[in-house]
């Protein structure tokens, strides 16, 4: 299965989500008459809102550059996912342990989250080399079965779809804690969503800002038991490789912003800060 072809570009229509009170389209323009209907339209379909973000930073190349730049980052790129996590592993210990070397005096969990991520980041190349990859559900299981192995309660499928229930409470930086999106008989209503969110996604023509936005709303619904920004993530990269765009890794040293980020999204449903950042962190040249 090849990628997805999106059906319509950015400056052409928005389609309302099946739960908007109306189904006409609006155009642009008429949206942007009314920032407030947008922003509707953007929460009733993804479960957050935001307003403009900058996305020029991301450049463009070529799938096999991107690929290359990938693939010679991943040590960094693991690093990062996994510091983010509260993961103690030092960068040169992550780079020995995906030579093979196993390093003293540390946690198991921290090396198999290590080795986790290397799978999931390793099925995530093939699919982009081979085509494969799209953003749906069943790629996202997939990623998640991989990255989450060893942590989530339940892995490869939704919350609710198997038989633990519940989930979804997301602890703030800030201390406190935000109830997830309610799952479901079966996990129907996640399922609904993120058939929402996809159907949304595919009349947004930049392949940067879908990534982007994509990773806001899955973060922000918490599919998962656990690894949901691990799993958006991937799904992020994969959608960013897939069209020649340089990839997005939020660097452990900038991760108070990013947990400033991720509060205002839980608590708020607000994604523009979020989005913004995210638009930041683009890959150093080599």
């Amino acid at each position: 299965m090849k990628p997805s072809k999106w059906a319509r570009g950015s400056n052409q229509y928005l389609k309302r989500p099946h739960s908007a009170p109306e189904s006409n389209d609006l155009t642009l323009d008429e949206l942007a008459a009314d920032p407030e209907a947008e922003r509707q339209i953007q929460r009733g379909a993804t479960g957050v809102s935001w307003s403009t973000f900058d996305v020029g930073r991301i450049e463009h190349a070529a799938r096999d550059r991107s690929r290359y730049r990938f693939r010679s980052h991943l040590p960094d790129l693991i690093w990062n996912a996994a510091a983010l996590e509260g993961n103690t592993f030092t960068l040169p210990e992550v780079k020995t342990l995906l030579e093979g070397v196993t390093i003293g005096g540390k946690r198991l969990h921290d090396e198999e989250q290590i080795l986790a991520l290397s799978a999931a980041y390793g099925r995530l190349d093939d699919m982009v080399g081979d085509e494969t990859f799209s953003l749906s559900k069943e790629v996202s299981d997939e990623l998640h079965g991989l990255v989450a192995v060893h942590e989530a309660i339940e892995v490869g499928h939704f919350r609710g779809e198997g038989t633990v229930q519940g989930g979804g409470t997301v602890r703030l930086a800030t201390g406190g804690s935000v109830p997830g999106t309610e799952h479901g008989e079966g996990g129907a209503l996640l399922t609904g969503h993120f058939d929402r969110l996809v159907d949304y996604l595919q009349d947004v023509g930049d392949p940067r800002r879908r990534a982007l936005i994509y990773f806001a709303s899955a973060t922000r619904r918490q599919f998962y038991f656990d690894g949901n920004k691990r799993t958006a993530r991937l799904m992020m990269t994969g959608e960013l490789m897939s069209h020649g765009y340089d990839i997005v890794s939020v660097p452990y040293s900038r991760s108070l912003e990013y947990n400033n980020a991720l509060d205002a999204i839980f608590e708020h449903d607000d994604a523009t800060g979020l989005l913004g950042f995210l638009g930041t962190c683009t890959i150093p040249d080599r």
